[in-house]
C-alpha cells in the first residue's frame, strides 16, 4: 500500500476523491444515526465494521451495559450508532450507540406525539409533582405530573410503579428535551370500536359546542369533546385558530377553557378529527376592499408590545402600527407611552399585501411633517433660535423655536479658531442659542445647524492674497516642531514648520525667535476650498535670493565660486562614464 507523504500530490488527492466519493455514495455523514455491524464482542470493547469506513469503530462495553443491549446483541448482529466523526487527532472513527438511541428515542416520540399516538411505558419512581415514566421502545425518560395519572384521585400509586401500560405524549419541548406524558387520557378513553361510533357522527361543517383545552405544543391547540357515546380529543392546528397571527396556542388558551370549534376534516383510518376556531367567523381580510391605501381611518389599540401597537381596524382585521410610524420627532420611543389599550386612533394606511394578508399603518401621517413646516417657515442659510437639550463628546443638541425637533451642532461648528472640545464645555443644557440652519433632511428626520457660521470668519482674510506673497506675521510661541504665528489681523494662528524657518539648516532655530517679534514669511499653500494655509520664512527668503540675482547679475556671475563649476564636473563624469 502507498503512503502519501505530500498531500498535495495528484496521487493524494485523486484518493481523497475516491474516498470522498465513496463516503457520499454510502451516505456517511457525521451527525447521522447508522448502521454498524458487530463484528468482535470483548470484555472490554464492541468492534463494528461500517461500509465506506476506511477504520473500524470500537464501542465501550460500559456503553453496551448503559443502554441495556449487553446481552441483547452477538457477533454478526445489526446495532445502530451516531457518527460523530469520521477521523479525529488519532485518525480514529468516533461513534455513540448511546447518543444514536437518544436520538432514535426522541425522533419515535416526536412521531408518535405528531400523529397522536399512545405509547409504552411504566412508572419508575415517583418525584415531586408526578411520577418518572421509562419509554419501554427506547429508554426515554419522561414526566407524569400527579393530575394526569388517573382520571380519579389515587392516594397510593405503588401498585402502578413498574408495570407497563399506555400512556399518551401530551407536551414535547424539543429545545430543552422535555416530554409530559397523561396516564389519564388512557384511562378515561374508550375503546376503539366506541370511538369509531363517535367519529361516524360527526361530518365536516358541524359545530361542536363547550371543547376543553386539553393541551397544546408549538404546531396547535387539542381539545376534548364530550359526547353522549363518550369522549373524544381532537386538533386545531396553529393556522386555524385565528385569522390573527399567533406565536404559540398559550397565547391563547389555558388548560381547562370551553370553546367551541367546527369540524374541517375527519379521517377514520386514523381515527383523527380536525377542526377550526377561525372559521366560526367570517373571514374580517375579506372587507379590506373596503379600505384604500392612502386614506385615513379610525383604528383600535387592542394590544401594546415594545415594538409597537396592534390595532383593529374592524373586530377581527387587526394590524401593526410599529413604533417608527407613531411619531415624526420622537425616536425608540415606547409605545405604552403614547398610547393604551382601547385608545381610537387616527392612521392612514400605506400599504395592503392581500397574499400575505397584511396592512401597514401610520399614525405619524396624519400629522404635518415637522420638517416641512420648518423648511418653509426657516429655509437653508435661516437663523432660528434654539435651546440645548442635550449634548455629547461631539456635538450638541438643540430644540429649535417653537418645533419638536432637535438641530445637530456639530462642535466643529462652534467657532473658527477655539478648539472644539473646548468649545463644547463652554455650553449648558438649557442655554438658548442663535444659530444657522445648514441642512434639513426631511427623509432622515435631520435637521444640521452652525452657530459659527453668524460670525466673521477669519479665513477671509487672505481674501485677494495668493501663493508666494510675503505677509507680515507675529511669533505668539515657539517649540522644537516650528513657531505659533499670527498674522497681523487675523485670529488664526499658523504653524511655521522648522524646516521653513530658513535655507540654512543652521538658521533653522526656533529659539532664534522671541514671542511677540513680528516677521515676513510666504504664504507657500491657500486652498480656501479645504481652509488650508501654510506659511513659510524658508520660501520668502528664496523668492527674494531669486530676485535678487535676476536683478542684478551678470552671464559670468558666480563662475569664481567653489559650486560654480559643479555642473560642468558632473557632466564631465557621465560623459567620461558612457565612453567606458
Amino acid at each position: 500500500m502507498e503512503i502519501y507523504k505530500d498531500l498535495s500530490s495528484p496521487d493524494s488527492q485523486k484518493f481523497e476523491q475516491l474516498l470522498n466519493s465513496q463516503l457520499s455514495k454510502n451516505k456517511i455523514e457525521e451527525g447521522k444515526v447508522i448502521e454498524g455491524k458487530i463484528t468482535k464482542i470483548t470484555n472490554k470493547y464492541v468492534f463494528l465494521f461500517i461500509e465506506g469506513l476506511k477504520s473500524e469503530p470500537v464501542i465501550d462495553i460500559n456503553e453496551i451495559k448503559m443502554i441495556g443491549l449487553q446481552n441483547k446483541v452477538k457477533e454478526g448482529d445489526n446495532v445502530s450508532v451516531l457518527l460523530e466523526k469520521i477521523e479525529d487527532k488519532n485518525g480514529d472513527v468516533v461513534v455513540s450507540a448511546q447518543k444514536a438511541q437518544k436520538i432514535k428515542g426522541w425522533n419515535q416520540l416526536v412521531k408518535s406525539y405528531e400523529n397522536n399516538e399512545l405509547i409504552n411505558g411504566k412508572i419508575t419512581q415517583k418525584t415531586k409533582g408526578g411520577v418518572i415514566v421509562e419509554h419501554i421502545e427506547t429508554g426515554s425518560l419522561m414526566f407524569c405530573p400527579g393530575s394526569q395519572i388517573s382520571d380519579k384521585p389515587i392516594k397510593n400509586i405503588d401498585h402502578l410503579i413498574g408495570i407497563e401500560q399506555k400512556f399518551a405524549l401530551i407536551k414535547l419541548d424539543m429545545v430543552r428535551g422535555n416530554s409530559v406524558v397523561s396516564r389519564r387520557q388512557v384511562v378515561s378513553s374508550n375503546k376503539r370500536e366506541d370511538k369509531v361510533k363517535i367519529i361516524e357522527k360527526f361530518k365536516v361543517g358541524d359545530v361542536i359546542k363547550d371543547a376543553v383545552v386539553k393541551g397544546y405544543s408549538s404546531f396547535g391547540c387539542f381539545f376534548e369533546v364530550t359526547t353522549t357515546d363518550g369522549n373524544i380529543d381532537t386538533l386545531c392546528h396553529l393556522q386555524e385558530i385565528s385569522y390573527s397571527r399567533v406565536n404559540h396556542p398559550d397565547e391563547i388558551f389555558n388548560i381547562g377553557e370551553k370553546h367551541d370549534l367546527k369540524v374541517i376534516s375527519i379521517d377514520m383510518e386514523k381515527l383523527q378529527v380536525g377542526c377550526s376556531i377561525k372559521q366560526l367567523s367570517p373571514d374580517p381580510f375579506e372587507h379590506i376592499s373596503n379600505y384604500q391605501i392612502g386614506n385615513q381611518y379610525k383604528v383600535k389599540v387592542v394590544k401594546i408590545t415594545d415594538y409597537g401597537c396592534f390595532c383593529e381596524l374592524e373586530a377581527g382585521l387587526s394590524t401593526l402600527l410599529h413604533s417608527s410610524e407613531m411619531s415624526w420627532t420622537k425616536k425608540n420611543i415606547q409605545p405604552k407611552k403614547m398610547f393604551s389599550v382601547g385608545d381610537q386612533i387616527d392612521c392612514i394606511i400605506t400599504e395592503i399585501d392581500k397574499d400575505k394578508r397584511r396592512v401597514a399603518i401610520s399614525h405619524r401621517l396624519t400629522q404635518e411633517n415637522p420638517y416641512s413646516k420648518l423648511e418653509k417657515n426657516y429655509p437653508v442659510g435661516s437663523e432660528i433660535e434654539g435651546v440645548i437639550n442635550n449634548s455629547n463628546e461631539y456635538a450638541i443638541y438643540l430644540k429649535l423655536g417653537d418645533f419638536d425637533i432637535d438641530g445637530f451642532l456639530h462642535s466643529n461648528d462652534l467657532s473658527y479658531t477655539g478648539k472644539p472640545d473646548d468649545e463644547l464645555n463652554k455650553y449648558k443644557k438649557g442655554e438658548k442659542l442663535k444659530v444657522k440652519i445648514l441642512e434639513i433632511k426631511k427623509s432622515d428626520q435631520k435637521v444640521r445647524v452652525g452657530l459659527k457660521q453668524l460670525q466673521n470668519d477669519p479665513f477671509n482674510w487672505f481674501e485677494g492674497k495668493k501663493v508666494n506673497d510675503a505677509i507680515t506675521v507675529k511669533v505668539t510661541s515657539s517649540d522644537n516642531k516650528g513657531l505659533m504665528v499670527k498674522p497681523e489681523g487675523c485670529e488664526i494662528e499658523f504653524l511655521i514648520k522648522k524646516s521653513q524657518i530658513a535655507m540654512n539648516a543652521t538658521d533653522a532655530r526656533p529659539s532664534r525667535f522671541v514671542g511677540g517679534e513680528r516677521i515676513d514669511a510666504a504664504i507657500s499653500e491657500l486652498n480656501f476650498e479645504k481652509r488650508k494655509v501654510s506659511l513659510s520664512i524658508k520660501l520668502l527668503e528664496e523668492i527674494m535670493n531669486a530676485k535678487a540675482i535676476k536683478e542684478h547679475s551678470s552671464p559670468l556671475s558666480g563662475k569664481n565660486l567653489p559650486f560654480s563649476s559643479l555642473s560642468d564636473q558632473l557632466h564631465d563624469k557621465k560623459k567620461q562614464k558612457d565612453n567606458e
